[in-house]
């Protein structure tokens, strides 16, 4: 390994430096998939940190955060490519090392009535606060009564600076009295790699 790759830890020794990817994966939903990732990974000396994967009609989808030795990132690039050949669409993304730092986030729960619009309008509140969304799911599913459609939604949304989460929540509450829905509002204070 080349001696750029190195560097030295604690009582001198040259230790690999490693590199962070961001891998986004897609692909027709098959057996198979996340251990084929998931071996290439390892085969290349990676630790598999973080993943969101799920089944989005008839399509997997999903994104990972590993970490491998920096001299084992253009093979590994290489290998991913090659699952093309079985459907799987990799794109690997490195990141640069970032800062860890607290991170005021506001957890959004809402549940309503399904019709167009509603992810837009939420997102758009949230742009306009200068929020940025670190993780969103949305379903919908029957209500178990009636077996309307109902629309639901899991945000986790970063605070900048400056932003209460007071205003977030007033500015939330009064869009969904708009698109009657029901929204829960939860502050949380955590340590992340700012972007």
């Amino acid at each position: 390994m080349a001696e750029s790759l190195r560097r030295p830890d604690a009582r001198g020794s040259l230790t690999p430096v490693n590199a962070s990817l961001i891998m986004t994966v897609l692909g027709p939903d098959r057996p198979g998939h996340v251990e084929a990732i998931a071996s290439l990974v390892a085969a290349h000396g990676g630790n598999w940190l973080e993943s969101r994967m799920a089944r989005l009609a008839s399509q997997f989808a999903g994104i990972v955060h590993v970490e491998i030795p920096e001299d084992a990132v253009h093979t590994l690039s290489a290998e991913l490519a090659k699952l093309r050949e079985r459907g799987l669409t990799v794109i690997v993304e490195k990141e640069s090392n970032a800062e860890v730092r607290p991170r005021r986030t506001l957890r959004i729960d809402l549940e309503g009535q399904d019709r167009p619009g509603i992810v837009r309008e939420i997102s758009g509140v949230l742009a306009r606060l200068g929020c940025s969304v670190d993780e969103l799911e949305t379903e919908r599913k029957s209500a178990p009564m009636s077996g309307e459609s109902l629309f639901v939604a899991r945000a986790e949304v970063h605070l900048p600076e400056g932003l209460t989460a007071a205003t977030v929540r007033k500015e939330i509450e009064n869009l969904a009295t708009d698109l009657m829905v029901d929204v829960a509002l939860t502050e949380r204070t955590g340590t992340r790699a700012a972007r």
